[in-house]
């Protein structure tokens, strides 16, 4: 979870503060030491802190703060103001050539993420924006990257336009020209990376630049090297002027220094970040929303929005009129499940959640095991079983449990979750069903954590 040991110390921090009446000069200096310290054990880079703590410190000694019935709350909100401006201030979104299409030159050290990144932007923008992105593979440095292009394309839909071991300024252009004449309104070059900034590597780019006269240049930077990807994030800009960053890994930082660094040091913003392995943990970064998780305030908009992204409003509807009905299947309990599953973890979950501890339920997640036999188990009934399990004698199980390769006792287990639902589904029907059923999904007993 980013930022987790930075949002801790900032909370006990904080609770000192609430704990005391009316604070002095002296109680908002020995806050801001605590504070400072905490930015610096996160990885903040250390010019960053002196600057941020100098802004608080000059806000919170004054009279505004001092003379309030509530001076912990205000220093709170001040904070809360700061870090956002810290990072960037508002979210800032991917630039669209006026003059299709548009092209983004994705750069980075090896390691960083380039490939893989490049394609969930790919399918990021292709199911929000609805683009009709093309991939193309330019890295021709490293060994089977085309292949690796190929490969997490095809999982995100997304064609890849490839020209093997080629130069890759040629590529780049015919790459363009390809978009062009079948209708791809977005291009992402994949460029070559290093082990480190280099000369070569630098020069390749910068002919590049001038031969596709790219739209954006984006920086993929790995989240958890730190200090150093505020170092890399220097280096390419000072040859390349990048027009964004994206922050890949941020989930597997608890520190989150990077991300609090890399605006202020180069003055360019993060656009998106990578939160997770899989090729939809993609999301815009925005800053005031990251400032509230940093303060443990949560992150409802996020939630909200990714609620929206993975649960269907159709099957929503058709939900809840079932669920007034009490004609609540096991088919229906199934696509539930697989609709939670895409929640992501429970820990990423709870840190959008104002006043939930994240670290908590650090590494809980719904069990895919669990959901591939509750799968398996369902999609071994017939259609009549699934509309009625009343049918399902002794024999039925025996051959469900079958062909699904589990045991009698998991799908009796099964069908005993699916009968508490039911209990709890008569309890709201006759207009008193909840919406919330239909939107969040709430099983008790039901789902495989």
């Amino acid at each position: 979870m980013a930022f987790e040991g930075l949002t801790e110390k900032l909370s006990a921090t904080f609770k000192k503060l609430r704990g005391k009446g009316r604070l002095s000069e002296a109680d908002v200096k020995a806050s801001m030491k605590e504070i400072r310290m905490a930015l610096l054990e996160a990885d903040v880079n250390y010019k960053v802190v002196k600057d941020f703590i100098a802004r608080v410190t000059e806000r919170c000694v004054g009279s505004e703060v001092l003379e309030s019935l509530t001076p912990a709350q205000m220093i709170v909100k001040i904070v809360n103001l700061e870090l956002t401006a810290l990072m960037g201030g508002e979210s800032a979104k991917l630039t669209i050539s006026s003059k299709p299409p548009t092209v983004v030159m994705l750069v980075g050290l090896n390691g960083a993420g380039k490939t893989t990144n490049g394609a969930k932007l790919a399918g990021y923008m292709k199911r929000q924006n609805g683009k009709r992105p093309l991939l193309v593979a330019c890295d021709t440095f490293r060994p089977a990257a085309i292949t690796q292009l190929e490969v997490v394309g095809k999982q995100v839909d997304v064609p890849v336009f490839q020209m093997g071991q080629n130069d890759p300024v040629d590529i780049a252009k015919a790459g363009i020209e390809h978009a062009k004449k079948h209708g791809n309104d977005l291009v992402l070059i994949d460029t070559a990376g290093r082990l480190h900034v280099d000369e070569e590597l630098m020069q390749q780019l910068k002919t590049m630049k001038a031969a596709i006269e790219p739209t954006e240049i984006l920086l993929i930077v790995d989240a958890m090297i730190g200090q150093d990807a505020v170092n890399a994030a220097k280096a390419f800009d000072e040859a390349l002027d990048l027009t964004g960053v994206m922050l890949t890994k941020l989930d597997g930082d608890a520190r989150g220094g990077a991300a609090l660094s890399i605006r202020a040091v180069t003055g360019k913003p993060i656009k998106f970040v990578g939160m997770g392995e899989k090729l939809d943990n993609i999301e815009v970064f925005h800053p005031d929303r990251m400032a509230s998780r940093i303060l443990g305030m949560g992150d409802m908009l996020s939630l909200i929005e990714k609620a929206e992204r993975n649960f269907d409003a159709k099957k929503a509807a058709e939900l809840e009129q079932k669920l007034r009905k009490n004609k609540f299947t096991l088919a229906d309990f199934y696509d539930q499940l697989v609709q939670i599953k895409g929640m992501g973890s429970l820990s990423d979950i709870a840190g959008m959640l104002p006043g939930v501890n994240a670290k908590a339920l650090e590494g809980a997640s719904v069990d895919e095991k669990a959901l591939t036999r509750t799968e398996a188990i369902i999609l071994s009934m017939t259609p009549a079983e699934r509309e009625n399990p009343s049918l399902l004698n002794s024999g039925r199980k025996k051959r469900i449990a079958a062909g699904s390769g589990t045991q009698v006792v998991d799908v009796n287990r099964l069908l005993k979750q699916f009968e508490l639902m039911q209990q709890m589904s008569k309890q709201f029907s006759g207009g008193r069903m909840k919406r919330r059923m239909g939107k969040m999904g709430r099983m008790p007993g039901g789902f495989p954590f």
